[in-house]
């Protein structure tokens, strides 16, 4: 019985594969070096692929942030603006004594649709197009100051009396910030950049000029000038008449007798 169970055991050490599979250690298993080309490191984006994403989000926002911001919903109360007027006084610089008699004064308005372009440049990157509405007046008067000594002729009952006075003239155009505004503005994407580092981004002082000329030049064609002359006529006639005088002549500029 002993003999048989020293066999057994013999036999059961010296089982094929077995006693190998036992008396294997950690020490015995090798592993092989991943590749360099895996997968997993390929699919990882690298930093400069992300730097390029970012740069478009934020052009994108640039591009869309104005327009889509305002078809939300509640947005306006929670990123509400408040205005707070810190100008200081308004400063008295000089008094001019004014001798013009202004008789007429015209309201114009204008369209402007100033364009801005780059050469060799789309305008989705470089150049601007706005609309601007401008509106404005411009006077016309006559200077009474400019009436020389011979331009005023009386008789010797003061019943009659004969004025020479200067044309009248045109005055400067002055818009009205109430009235004018602008309808829309484009802006290429280098020119919205552009004016994230402007100390004075969005500037309307070019078509303000324009419109200022605009007008200006429709006050030259209208009938304006000959307004204020009738009117200063009439007003010259009624003041002298109410001082006793019959008949009142008022002639301007080179007019025949």
């Amino acid at each position: 019985m002993r003999e048989f169970v020293r066999r057994a055991a013999g036999e059961g050490l010296k089982a094929p594969g077995a006693g190998h599979t036992q008396g294997m250690t950690s020490s015995d298993v090798t592993t092989e070096p991943a590749p360099y080309g895996d997968g997993k490191r390929n699919a990882r984006p690298s930093r400069g692929r992300l730097k390029v994403l970012g740069i478009g989000a934020a052009v994108l926002v640039l591009l869309f942030a104005d327009s889509r911001i305002a078809l939300l919903p509640g947005l306006d109360d929670l990123f509400g603006e408040d205005t707070h007027d810190r100008s200081g006084p308004a400063v008295l610089k000089s008094i001019q004594d004014m001798s013009a008699y202004e008789a007429a004064s015209g309201n114009f308005q204008v369209v402007v649709d100033l364009e801005e372009d780059a050469k060799f440049l789309p305008d989705a990157v470089r150049g601007t197009r706005t609309l601007f509405v401008g509106a404005g007046t411009v006077g016309a008067s006559v200077d009474l100051g400019k009436v020389t000594g011979n331009g005023v002729v009386v008789n010797e009952d003061r019943t009659t009396a004969d004025l020479r006075l200067p044309h009248a003239v045109l005055g400067e155009p002055a818009l009205d910030p109430d009235r004018s505004y602008a309808v829309s503005k484009q802006r290429g994407l280098l020119d919205r950049l552009g004016d994230l580092f402007s100390d004075n981004p969005g500037s309307e002082q070019a078509v303000n000029k324009l419109a200022a000329q605009h007008i200006s030049e429709a006050a030259k064609e209208s009938e304006l000038t000959a307004r204020a002359e009738k009117n200063t006529a009439a007003m010259l006639k009624g003041l002298l008449g109410s001082l006793g005088f019959e008949r009142v002549t008022v002639r301007y500029g080179d007019d025949p007798e």
